[in-house]
């Protein structure tokens, strides 16, 4: 724990002085008194550093975390086990402070981690370019809206209902400040059905695997898209990728996702990372900086920061993006877990996955008072119907250990009698069980209540 000091009297009266200023109070003359409070704060004794110390531990205490309980809890955020290794590797001194390598001749070994996260990205997403990463999953659904924008100029984004709320929320934000409209549309039988498209649409925005954890055909929807003159978003999740087709062959313009479930943990929703892969069109328009492999004057292999959009520096007025250092410590993990991972162990993963997916769909479909909400192919995730009050249910199941899942009437009100179930490898075959045992009997208690009160 670090302790502030602060400067004595004799200390401030000296630093003023210096300055040539009589008083702290000069130094705020310019700000107009009608947004000056005008007396002292209203501040108690305070705390000694124990008593500080102990509270601020109650208050942690009040976390709980997926280590405490089973969570089935997903919804862009995953509990995966990360290896130690991921920890070995970025906590060394050169990787802790990875700030933008201006000076490649010193920056060989982040360069290097750079160009290889790239690699990994393309390879997964079967695009040709990736960057160094940014701040996080629907941040790059919003700058990749953005890059449509500016590559034909329309007004009008189509966006799924599929698509993580997150980032619907933050493309929607960033729309209306270079004036862009969304137009979204509603998931039929799970999945995403486009309306005819005019030549005001500037890309159509989906995600793979969608929200509700069903897999989406995405390449009639992205040939609707290109014959309409538009281009494709797909936000997607990196681990399902191992089992299905990639975004790239796909017809997909712009592949974009959340990184956390790729090395980093959960750590209370944050930090993690988003990806951002492309075609070699929009190369030029990407949002952060790219890495690329060139060799130096005596033929050797060396990395240097290829393109970079930052406005404070090279482009200026005229940069697409502002992210400059992002996510490098968290994109680093990311890279070192598919390495540890391999090609095998990637796709071993994902068939794990699918394979507990679908039996923790067996087994709650069949309790009394659930029923799946979409009949199409799922993985990872599975979105159920209950008879009985979801919140209330959730609860009665953390009273046992299990958080069975998210509420879907959180984000999509017509589906207020719905519970997302995510499933990872950590969760054994035995958690699902138990899920499906404790499940029922919070559902079977509701229902007995509302019959009683009925």
């Amino acid at each position: 724990m670090t302790s502030y000091v602060s400067a004595t009297e004799a200390e401030r009266r000296e630093m003023l002085a210096t300055i040539g200023v009589g008083s702290i109070e000069d130094l705020f003359a310019e700000i107009p008194s009608g947004l000056r409070l005008g007396r002292a704060l209203a501040l108690d004794a305070g705390l000694s550093e124990q008593e500080v110390y102990d509270e601020l531990r109650a208050l942690a205490a009040r976390n709980v975390s997926a280590e405490d309980e089973v969570s089935f809890l997903g919804a862009g955020m995953y509990d995966h086990y990360v290896p130690a290794l991921i920890d070995s590797i970025i906590s060394r001194s050169e990787f802790l402070t990875p700030y933008t390598p201006y000076q490649p001749e010193i920056s060989q070994g982040g360069l290097q981690a750079m160009f290889e996260y790239q690699t990994a990205i393309s390879e997964l997403t079967a695009l040709p370019v990736s960057n160094a990463s940014v701040y996080e999953g629907p941040s790059a659904v919003a700058a990749a809206g953005y890059v449509a924008k500016l590559e034909n100029h329309r007004g009008r984004f189509v966006v799924s209902r599929g698509v993580h709320p997150h980032a619907r929320e933050t493309l929607a934000t960033l729309a209306k400040g270079y004036g862009m409209e969304i137009e979204e549309v509603p998931l039929r039988d799970g999945v995403t059905q486009l309306p005819a498209l005019d030549e005001g649409v500037s890309a159509v925005v989906l995600q793979q695997p969608n929200f509700l954890g069903v897999v989406e055909d995405i390449a009639p929807l992205a040939a609707g898209a290109r014959a309409a003159g538009a281009l494709t978003i797909c936000s997607c999740d990196p681990i399902p990728l191992a089992l299905l087709k990639p975004p790239g062959e796909c017809g997909v313009d712009v592949a974009v996702g959340e990184g956390q479930t790729l090395g980093n943990r959960l750590d209370f929703g944050g930090p993690s990372f988003g990806f951002f892969a492309a075609t070699e069109a929009l190369l030029r328009r990407m949002p952060g900086r790219i890495a690329g492999e060139t060799t130096d004057v005596e033929g050797r292999r060396g990395f240097v920061l290829t393109l970079q959009t930052r406005e404070q520096h090279i482009r200026r007025e005229r940069a697409t993006s502002n992210i400059c250092t992002s996510q490098a410590l968290n994109a680093l993990a990311g890279v070192i877990y598919l390495s540890w991972l391999g090609r095998r162990g990637l796709v071993e993963l994902a068939e794990l996955m699918l394979q507990r997916t679908a039996y923790a769909r067996e087994q709650l479909a069949a309790v009394p008072g659930v029923e799946l909400l979409v009949e199409r192919p799922v993985v990872r995730e599975l979105a159920l119907r209950l008879d009985a009050p979801v919140e209330r249910v959730i609860a009665r199941c953390r009273e046992q250990g299990i958080n069975p899942g998210y509420p879907l009437g959180r984000d999509y009100p017509e589906l207020a009698d719905g519970l997302l179930v995510a499933i990872t490898e950590r969760r054994t075959r035995a958690d699902i069980d138990r899920l499906v045992a404790v499940l029922g009997a919070a559902v079977a208690t509701e229902l007995e209540t509302m019959a009683v009160r009925a």
